[in-house]
């Protein structure tokens, strides 16, 4: 797992650390020490911690005049145990909302696990952000995921065979944003 980096092509656009707005500001990643990890394997130091000990993200980009960010994970998502929804949402999503994001897109093809608890948090995030028009949308959850995730959390969170494939990888933050847009307008239009 320390081979798996955060998404680093955007950096031209966009870097956390530099964000006066961020949870990471200011934050310092070491190139060579690798002080976390998930369970027994160490991971890449330019991972930041959420506060749970299976999870950890990268805010990749953030487009405080459109509203939107996008967040790469890593790990296993757990609010069984660790109330990963909890920490997600108090010390990464209330920030980013205090900066009136309201349209969350997660990277999701580092998440290898998903634990579902109690769904108090997912929606008051959603009532947070439904009266400004936002959304959560997770991108590239492998079939075992999205079968952990079920339909509990599809109230709240954009998720499915609908919303992989994407290549954004090799788009600006822009494009993928406006691919990302046009597919959640046309999954409601298909839902109503």
């Amino acid at each position: 797992m320390h081979d798996i980096e955060p998404f680093y092509k955007w950096r031209d656009y966009y870097i956390s650390e530099d964000d006066p707005q961020s949870p990471f500001f200011e934050k310092i990643h070491s190139e060579f020490e690798f002080t976390d990890a998930i369970y027994n394997y160490v991971i890449h130091p330019q991972w930041d911690d959420c506060g749970s000990p299976t999870l950890f993200l990268k805010i990749v980009f953030v487009d405080y005049d459109r509203q939107y960010a996008f967040i790469e994970l890593l790990g296993e998502w757990n609010d069984t145990v660790q109330n990963d929804i909890m920490l997600l949402k108090r010390n990464i999503v209330d920030v980013l909302i205090e900066a009136e994001i309201n349209k969350f897109v997660f990277f999701c093809g580092n998440l290898l696990n998903f634990h579902a608890g109690d769904e108090d948090y997912y929606e008051e995030w959603h009532e947070d952000i439904c009266e400004s028009d936002g959304w959560i949308t997770f991108l590239d959850t492998f079939d075992h995921v999205q079968n952990e995730m079920g339909d509990l959390l599809a109230q709240y969170i954009n998720y499915g065979p609908h919303f992989n494939g994407i290549p954004w990888r090799e788009m600006d933050p822009a494009l993928t944003f406006r691919l990302v847009s046009d597919k959640i307008a046309t999954f409601q239009k298909l839902l109503h």
